[in-house]
């Protein structure tokens, strides 16, 4: 993994640039009818070309066999070991809508979720309602007032909400109220230690607050809370790699793990464009040596379970590849934080392909195309999602040798 003492002795500030291009939940299974992943399925003579010409391989987010949320699933992709900084889901969306969070201040995520006349989840998404809807029912939870806390509440994309409670004596040590699945009622906010009862049941106080506002706001009409958490003070990219880093993304979650790392999030309104999230990568490249740029479509097709949509979106990536690859970075990877197979409508835990693109020091293989099962002849192996930014240093050769 990226040892961080190690990696500040050796790193050094001049060197090439890179480009992390991350496809969320780009990994997937084969179609029971064609044998064939997404991946393996989409159109994409750019990639088939750079895994040619580049070096292959899968990488494994947390460890084998864990399926890895989001958060964790890019920390490892930026080199911090997500088992060790272990970071709610909470305190990202949070710095990615803008609010802070103090080091005893309690953020999590929300959903605005649908349940039936019995309580029972039937959709935990109520329905992918467009922000604009979500922000009309957040407004009635604003009206809660709960004694001795402040709530911060700010809309995070779609469905998503995020919510920051500050007051005296709180923890996140919180469990979460979402089951995960529907078919159950939304579980109990539970303290997972001693401290945390207070907060708990302030929590629950709130929940029960917020199901008495939203009844009637079908599909909206119940909340489900997830990823409490305090700021962590994480180490400092900057600090660590030298490299003056920027994040290019729309979902405010992945400009939250930026953030925490002292990425410079650059503003975008492209939402449903990857030509306009690489154009804007084209804006600041000459200000930056590192530029992290996030695809979010291919995980919500994957969750949806629609894969020819998952097909369609690595296929607009591929034909807009030429934008990112008329920069000339020393090194262009393209990954993803985890697999999400349509077949499966979740993150798993397979490994991820993973393509590292570094004209005169990548080594090619026997690799003829970018899939699941070309990677696993390439030369990077199967390797863990943290060895990653220490590859690309020393492809962009920013590493010093080790030791005399």
């Amino acid at each position: 993994m990226a040892n961080f003492e190690l990696m500040r002795e050796l790193t050094k500030a001049e060197g090439g640039k890179i480009i992390l291009l991350v496809m969320d939940g780009l990994g997937g299974l084969p179609h029971p009818q064609t044998g064939r992943t997404e991946l393996e399925t989409a159109n994409t003579p750019n990639m088939d070309r750079l895994a040619r010409e580049g070096s292959a391989g899968l990488s494994i987010p947390v460890a084998r066999g864990i399926a890895p949320g989001s958060g964790p699933a890019h920390l490892a992709l930026f080199g911090y070991d997500p088992v060790q900084y272990n970071v709610g889901r909470g305190v990202l969306s949070a710095f990615g809508v803008g609010l802070t969070v103090g080091e005893h201040d309690v953020a999590a995520r929300g959903n605005f979720a649908t349940t039936d006349a019995n309580g029972i989840i039937t959709d935990r998404r109520a329905g992918r309602i467009a922000t604009e809807e979500a922000a009309k029912r957040l407004e009635l939870l604003k009206t809660i007032k709960i004694p001795g806390v402040e709530i911060d509440l700010v809309s995070e994309a779609d469905y998503r909400f995020v919510l920051v409670m500050r007051g005296a004596n709180l923890s996140a040590h919180i469990s979460d109220t979402d089951p995960q699945v529907t078919g159950k009622h939304p579980l109990k906010a539970e303290a997972t230690a001693p401290e945390a009862q207070h907060t708990a049941d302030l929590l629950n106080q709130w929940i029960g607050e917020a199901q008495r506002v939203l009844k009637g706001q079908e599909p909206a009409n119940n909340v489900l809370m997830r990823g409490f958490a305090a700021d962590p003070k994480l180490p400092k990219f900057k600090d660590v790699y030298k490299l003056n880093p920027a994040c290019v993304a729309v979902y405010p979650m992945y400009k939250g793990v930026s953030q925490l790392v002292g990425m410079e999030v650059i503003q975008t309104n492209a939402h449903d464009s990857t030509q306009d999230e690489f154009d804007k990568v084209a804006q600041v490249w000459p200000q930056h040596d590192f530029v992290f740029c996030h695809i979010k479509y291919t995980d919500s097709r994957g969750e949806d379970g629609d894969f020819d949509a998952k097909v369609k979106v690595i296929e607009g990536v591929d034909a807009a590849l030429p934008t990112l690859l008329d920069l000339n970075p020393s090194v262009l990877i393209i990954t993803g934080d985890h697999s999400t197979p349509a077949t499966y409508k979740a993150h798993t835990w397979h490994p991820v392909p993973t393509l590292l693109y570094a004209p005169g020091t990548a080594m090619p293989a026997n690799v003829t195309e970018f899939g699941e099962r070309a990677c696993l002849q390439g030369a990077l192996g199967q390797f863990y999602a943290v060895d990653l930014m220490p590859l690309a240093l020393a492809h962009a050769r920013r590493l010093e040798k080790f030791g005399a």
